[in-house]
């Protein structure tokens, strides 16, 4: 890894673990039968894309669900079940980056939005009593502060040139091939994080 001066890295199932089948189960107990149609790792409909760029609110995706499901719920209730898709911190993985600083420039890049952000942060504090995301990097970019989500080419090239880097000196890490495969058109090295394997795990980032 000479050439590396720079890693980004995705957040779900690379720093933290994330379970869609559990988020879908949350929502059809509520009455949401076809979740999955909506919301998975590959696709997201119009409603949770706009959530994931910040253009809507959280009460007007509350209001959405509600009207989608036509079932009287409270605020709570969707918010439990959407946050139900976060697990834990993968504690190594986060020891992990604190040592690459030493040696590396370290971003974030992740498709989320004000919901989660607010509770990966709890999370966070309650397993390492760090209460900020952020502070493991140079930099966070998160798609709802961004106003852009991956895999579009935009917000990769908005981190290259707000971050001031190249993409040929940076490697990214993601579980998704979608947003591989568009790092690898700009020119980033990058790894497709595989299911069960962590970022200790890659010969390359072992220090």
């Amino acid at each position: 890894m000479d050439r590396i001066k720079n890693i980004v890295f995705d957040l779900g199932a690379v720093l933290i673990d994330i379970d869609f089948n559990k988020v879908a189960l949350s929502f059809k107990q509520l009455g949401f039968s076809n979740f999955e149609e909506h919301y998975s790792q590959l696709q997201a409909n119009e409603l949770f894309q706009q959530l994931e760029k910040g253009e809507i609110s959280d009460v007007d995706f509350y209001t959405a669900i509600q009207q989608q499901i036509d079932i009287p719920l409270s605020h709570t209730q969707i918010q439990n079940a959407w946050n139900s898709i976060l697990l834990d911190f993968r504690i190594e993985s986060m020891q992990l980056l604190t040592s690459l600083k030493n040696k590396y420039r370290l971003f974030l890049l992740s498709n989320t939005n004000a919901i989660h952000l607010e509770e990966i942060n709890a999370i966070l504090f309650q397993q390492t009593n760090n209460s900020s995301l952020d502070s493991y990097f140079e930099k966070a970019y998160y798609s709802h502060i961004v106003g852009l989500r991956k895999p579009s080419k935009e917000i990769f090239s908005h981190v290259l040139e707000n971050a001031n880097i190249v993409a040929n000196e940076t490697l990214f890490i993601d579980d998704s091939f979608p947003n591989i495969d568009t790092a690898n058109q700009l020119g980033f090295h990058t790894y497709l994080l595989l299911p069960g394997e962590k970022i200790e795990h890659i010969e390359l980032l072992k220090v």
